[in-house]
């Protein structure tokens, strides 16, 4: 009999006197938890709510884009009934953004939608979850670590939103924080501790050293808990591609939490780790020693900041692997190549960081050596996509809401890395650096990719989190809207970069005559549909009518980012109403899927299995010649029957 078959013959009592013996208050089970789903249901309701408010960010960022010099609607109404009135007369008086809040909200949307709500959801939070159940282990190997890690990260992220409120507003120079810009940023004030820059630090070092406990928790569960007959080769690729971003994470933050350190220094004690001789600020010269160097801090950050952008997305790849076998009742092909491919990912991405410094003057021989490893990289990145595709031939498709977002992420993450080839050439990167083509190139990456894999990963692991599935038609109307407005957002970033918009012109270019002028053929099928509605844009300085030049898919972009933003309403509704109201599963299986998660009990209780799990296969063995059913779960012995019950108490 298999593990999870005796699991069902287990009577209510031994269950109940389980949890009886593991009795604790309602403040240590739910809030100072040291269970790993408990962490990670923690981790992921903060970094949505990260991501909430980051979009927010954006949001009023595309108004000042598409209306520039205009009062946003019901801002004033908001201030008053927040009792922000101070706040919003200095930074956007009459609701005008100004271009000091958009620098602000420019900075921090970066930093929260990157360091806040990305990492933290794809690998703490699945991660957290998922991995520990995926290998039969009963928590992860350092409980108390696990939870300092999530307390590191909320106080970071609460550092974060506290600067909103000093006289000085947030930190101001962009997510990447650049010296000596950053270090001589808001010094025009008594206590430079209580500004944004720094407490843009501080929060960084927070929020570094929890992604360092966790990497080093995930890294030791999955080394030494595996349970028996886990071996490497049986492990699902979801936790593999766990193990690399945390070796990413565990290499490449340090010199993070170096820079943010160094910088600090500069900033309160007068050193110039980063500083050069001679800097003027305010047309005064700065009274430091001298002799640092600004590209120091640009390698330190990059060095963290090429292999980031795998932390985000091998989660959402390792998700959407979990998702199409479950529902396309056929093995993961490719399994062993797709673990090769993320490990060739982990290195070769360590040795690419320079790609992004192209304008710093580096020779050819370097510049050439940074081109070659940046083309060479996309390979496992290819080799990842096709396996997921050629997974998808011949399968009998349940398009569920989980399945149409693991579908939809990749050709959006096709997009995303093609256009990110030509930027892999220093000769191409010199016209397009700064551009909204690396904004549409990065974002068609991180948003229709990633967070596509993340939702996949919301609606397939529900059921076996709450023991509920999510409303689908409520699914469908989150689906659909967030892929038609995902791509009228991003896409005419593409076609603006090429055209020259830069990325922080915070009225969208209007103070340029380049940009006020230049038509293309979709900036005139968007400008003639926009005169149907009524709909015509002016050039605030001469007051020309300029609604077929390419100023017309500011507005376009900007009416995509608000009704993305009302597609999420579904989501949010359906997610918190589902836990109660939600169909109720009537197996601890419901996908009928081969993993181990789904051998625990629904929801898993303290410990997670009911008796000790055993492999027996490998992970996703579906549709196998001469079985009885179209899946034959890991964890089933030879010749023993599939069984399909619940193990949870009812609620």
């Amino acid at each position: 009999m298999s593990s999870a078959t005796a699991t069902h013959d287990h009577s209510h009592a031994d269950h109940a006197h389980e949890h009886d013996h593991h009795q604790q208050s309602w403040l240590y089970k739910y809030i100072f938890s040291t269970d790993h789903k408990v962490i990670g249901i923690q981790y992921g309701f903060t970094a949505m709510a990260f991501l909430l408010f980051g979009f927010f960010l954006m949001m009023v960022m595309r108004w000042s884009i598409a209306f520039p010099g205009e009062g946003m609607p019901i801002v004033k109404q908001v201030f008053h009934w927040t009792g922000l009135n101070l706040l919003g007369e200095r930074w956007a008086p009459g609701g005008v953004v100004t271009p000091e809040l958009y620098n602000m909200f420019g900075a921090m949307h970066g930093t929260i939608m990157v360091f806040l709500g990305i990492v933290p959801l794809g690998f703490a939070a699945f991660g957290n979850y998922v991995m520990p159940l995926q290998i039969g282990a009963v928590d992860m190997a350092f409980p108390k670590l696990n939870a300092w890690s999530y307390w590191l990260y909320f106080i970071g992220g609460l550092m974060m939103m506290m600067s909103f409120f000093l006289p000085t507003g947030a930190a101001q120079v962009g997510w990447t924080n650049y010296s000596p810009l950053a270090t001589t940023a808001q010094i025009d004030v008594k206590d430079l501790f209580w500004t944004g820059q720094t407490q843009w630090l501080m929060a960084m070092v927070m929020l570094i050293s929890s992604s360092l406990l966790g990497a080093v928790n995930f890294i030791t569960t999955l080394l030494n808990l595996r349970c028996k007959g886990m071996t490497w080769m049986r492990m699902p690729f979801f936790c593999w591609a766990m193990l690399v971003t945390a070796f990413l994470l565990l290499l490449a933050f340090p010199p993070l939490e170096v820079a943010a350190i160094l910088q600090l220094f500069d900033r309160l004690f007068g050193s110039s780790f980063f500083l050069p001789t001679g800097l003027v600020e305010a047309n005064r010269h700065l009274d430091i020693a001298g002799g640092g160097s600004p590209l120091l801090y640009q390698h330190l950050f990059w060095f963290l900041g090429h292999p980031e952008v795998y932390v985000l997305i091998l989660p959402a790849i390792a998700i959407v692997a979990e998702v199409i076998p479950a529902n396309i009742r056929r093995p993961l092909w490719g399994h062993r190549t797709m673990i090769y491919a993320a490990l060739v990912l982990g290195f070769l991405s360590f040795i690419v960081w320079a790609h992004h410094m192209y304008l710093t003057g580096m020779g050819s021989v370097v510049s050439t050596f940074f081109q070659i490893t940046t083309v060479l990289i996309s390979v496992p990145s290819v080799i990842l996509l096709t396996c997921l595709m050629i997974s998808l031939w011949g399968g009998s498709i349940r398009f569920n809401t989980a399945m149409l977002f693991a579908c939809a992420f990749l050709p959006m993450f096709g997009i995303g890395g093609l256009t990110g080839l030509p930027l892999a050439f220093s000769y191409i990167d010199l016209f397009l650096h700064d551009t909204y083509y690396v904004i549409g190139h990065f974002h068609y990456v991180v948003a229709p990719g990633t967070i596509f894999g993340l939702f996949a990963g919301v609606y397939h692991w529900y059921p076996k989190i709450t023991g509920r599935f999510m409303n689908e038609k409520a699914g469908r109307l989150h689906f659909w809207p967030s892929l038609v407005f995902m791509n009228l957002l991003f896409a005419p970033m593409l076609v603006q970069g090429m055209a020259g918009f830069h990325r922080r012109w915070h009225d969208g270019g209007a103070a340029f005559e380049g940009t006020t002028h230049g038509t293309m053929w979709i900036s005139e099928i968007v400008g003639g549909v926009f005169r149907l509605f009524g709909f015509t844009m002016l050039d605030p300085n001469t007051g020309k009518d300029i609604t077929d030049t390419l100023m017309i898919l500011n507005p376009l972009m900007s009416f995509a980012a608000w009704g993305l933003a009302l597609s999420q309403i579904p989501f949010i509704l359906n997610l918190f109403l589902s836990i109660k109201g939600g169909k109720k599963v009537t197996s601890d299986n419901p996908w009928h899927a081969t993993t181990l998660e789904w051998a625990t009990p629904t929801p898993p209780g303290h410990g997670n299995f009911l008796e000790e799990p055993v492999v027996y296969r490998q992970p996703y063995e579906y549709s196998v010649p001469g079985a009885e059913t179209d899946y034959t779960p890991s964890w089933l012995p030879e010749g023993a029957k599939v069984e399909e019950k619940l193990t949870h108490a009812s609620h």
